[in-house]
């Protein structure tokens, strides 16, 4: 028994960081899944993006085959970045209660499981932290196992084996897998292909930053506009927020607003000047034109059909004005 508790969170530990690392391998995260978890902008590189999985990987394999301080120094670093997960997890699903994240290299949904798995994670840190000093520094807790140990380390194995099998994101056909639409404008492109669907903009009333009611078809009749679901308490909308005024020089065809689901009294970016922002407390926005998490952005015809979007992910909604820029100026804006 006593030799469990030694071994067994290091050995638990190191299976899932394994795991989480070779399924990251085959699906990298990039920078936008980077911003929607509201990893701080020091960290938001693309090479840090790129090692994050060989991090975890090695991590792993330290707490397999150290003890004592080498042993102690891995589980300290594992430990932190369990304890950060579980911050960036847990704000990420206050901020918007449909928040996802790639843990294990597939995108799911943020719950209250997802939570305590983390939570659980960080404890078997902190435990092998404390049971590294008892454990041989070249070996750690593979060279204490002795016996019928030998058998409990396939055991754990086989069972780190399987959660990276059910986890393994399965193949999607080449229509499912195709990127996110983010047309602009016309339904077809210049080769006469269908480039993006339109569909009606939903009469959705939302509350306007002065208190009046508009419905999304009504504000964007007059003008086009391009709406940006953004959240104050959510740190990967910040550039988003930051940059709409560049954006509303740049495009001043077309109303840029803000929609949010605080009221215009309970946040401090309400806009109350124009182009207003919108607000939607009741969150009948989102599941009307088909986004999950913020940010995201919806770029609405005058002619009462969606002409772009939505878009979700800082980087995504960057690259998505350029392209309505482009449309409109036959030119990539300026950087």
């Amino acid at each position: 028994m006593t030799s469990a508790l030694l071994i067994g969170p290091a050995l638990l530990l190191g299976g899932v960081l394994i795991a989480s690392g070779a399924l990251k391998l085959r699906r990298p995260a990039d920078l936008t899944e980077f911003d929607q978890l509201g990893v701080p902008t020091a960290l938001r590189r693309q090479w840090i993006a790129a090692a994050h999985p060989w991090g975890e990987l090695l991590l792993g394999v330290v707490l397999l085959v150290a003890g004592g301080w080498i042993g102690a120094l891995a589980a300290l670093a594992a430990t932190l970045l369990m304890a950060a997960y579980l911050v960036l997890l847990s704000r990420a699903r206050r901020a918007t209660p449909d928040a996802s994240c790639a843990c294990f290299g597939s995108s799911k949904k943020i719950t209250t499981v997802t939570i305590a798995r983390n939570a659980w994670l960080s404890l078997l840190g902190a435990l092998a932290f404390v049971a590294a000093w008892a454990l041989p520094v070249l070996g750690g807790p593979l060279a204490a196992l002795a016996g019928d140990g030998w058998a409990w380390l396939l055991v754990v194995l086989a069972g780190a084996a399987t959660v990276a099998l059910v986890m393994w994101p399965e193949p999607v056909d080449a229509v499912a897998a195709a990127p996110q639409a983010s047309g602009v404008g016309d339904a077809a492109g210049a080769d006469g292909e269908l480039d993006y669907i339109r569909s009606i903009t939903p009469a959705v009333p939302v509350t306007m930053s002065n208190g009046s009611t508009q419905t999304l078809r009504e504000l964007s009749s007059a003008r086009p506009m391009l709406m940006l679901a953004v959240s104050a308490t959510c740190g990967s909308c910040t550039s988003t927020i930051e940059s709409r005024e560049r954006w509303r020089e740049l495009l001043p065809e077309i109303d840029i607003r803000l929609v949010m689901t605080a009221a215009p009294d309970e946040t401090e970016i309400a806009e109350r000047a124009h182009p207003m922002s919108m607000h939607d407390p009741d969150r009948r926005v989102a599941p009307s034109l088909g986004y999950t998490s913020t940010p995201s952005a919806v770029l609405f015809g005058m002619d009462g059909m969606l002409a772009g979007g939505p878009v979700s992910g800082a980087d995504a909604i960057r690259e998505f004005v350029g392209d309505v820029y482009e449309s409109l100026h036959g030119e990539r804006p300026p950087a």
